[in-house]
């Protein structure tokens, strides 16, 4: 079964999604699950997780409500004040739902360059092995270094790398982003997605050779058995389609045997999340 491991839903307004400038304009609208069906069904996908892009517990509701109600969406990455003191009662609040699998914080966002060793967020970050919930990392490549420092500390946590820490592929920059990539790699709990490469390109001129050096690395580093396919979707349409998206990882994974297909487009992500599939 192939898993889209990271896409995003909304009901646009300008309040909350201010960070949608004018040259991401066709962005500004809903996007829902009857907008995504096609588009994982034309491409070969049975399901996806959503993860959230609005900073609220409202956001994590919501985001329940609609993986109740559509069979596509697996499990929710949700968000929780992980820096509240009350972030274990707000986590009891959604540990009845089975569809909540993960947690994020839009760290790349915080202006404190070390947010993730902050002791408020680390202790927050403690709680989830409680509830069995992983953690989605959404950093630069600056913030590698530090995410290191981060995960070290939590040798039981699962943790997900998401859009390969944003390298600079429109400038075609492998380095430092390369060293930050193999130091984290090396714990063994930390999986990466192949997603939101397209956007970090040249949107109206980037070509499949562009992205292949950072898969390149990234299947190095972690290895096929902790890599997960993603879109990103809808942010992903500013720069290609939904199906020239995955299009760059499939195309790219077609030289691999099949069990390195299959794992990277789904097996790890059940694994991971603990998905229970139909």
């Amino acid at each position: 079964m192939w898993i889209d491991s990271h896409q995003h839903f909304w009901r646009y307004n300008t309040a909350e999604f201010g960070w949608i400038n004018d040259s991401m304009a066709p962005l500004r609208r809903d996007f829902l699950p009857e907008d995504l069906g096609p588009e994982l069904g034309g491409a070969g996908f049975r399901g996806s997780i959503a993860v959230q892009a609005r900073q609220s517990l409202e956001e994590t509701r919501w985001l329940l409500e609609l993986a109740g109600a559509s069979p596509l969406i697996l499990g929710v990455v949700g968000w929780v004040d992980v820096c509240s003191p009350d972030v274990r009662l707000q986590l009891r609040t959604f540990a009845g739902n089975p569809k909540l699998v993960g947690i994020r914080h839009v760290v790349q966002s915080e202006p404190d360059e070390r947010f993730l060793l902050l002791p408020e967020f680390l202790r927050g970050i403690s709680v989830l092995e409680e509830f069995d919930l992983t953690y989605d990392i959404l950093i630069y490549p600056r913030h590698l270094p530090v995410a290191s420092e981060f995960v070290r500390r939590f040798p039981r946590q699962r943790f997900v790398l998401d859009h390969l820490a944003k390298p600079l592929i429109k400038s075609a920059s492998i380095h430092p982003w390369e060293a930050g990539i193999r130091e984290l790699a090396k714990f063994p709990n930390v999986f990466c997605k192949l997603s939101g490469m397209v956007t970090e390109a040249d949107w109206q001129n980037w070509m499949p050779e562009d992205l292949k050096p950072y898969l390149d690395i990234a299947l190095d580093r972690f290895g096929p058995e902790r890599l997960m396919i993603g879109s990103d979707w809808p942010v992903c349409t500013v720069a290609a389609s939904y199906k020239q998206t995955m299009s760059v990882v499939l195309d790219y994974l077609y030289k691999y045997p099949v069990n390195v297909q299959d794992a990277v487009l789904g097996g790890n992500a059940q694994r991971f999340w603990k998905l229970k599939l139909p």
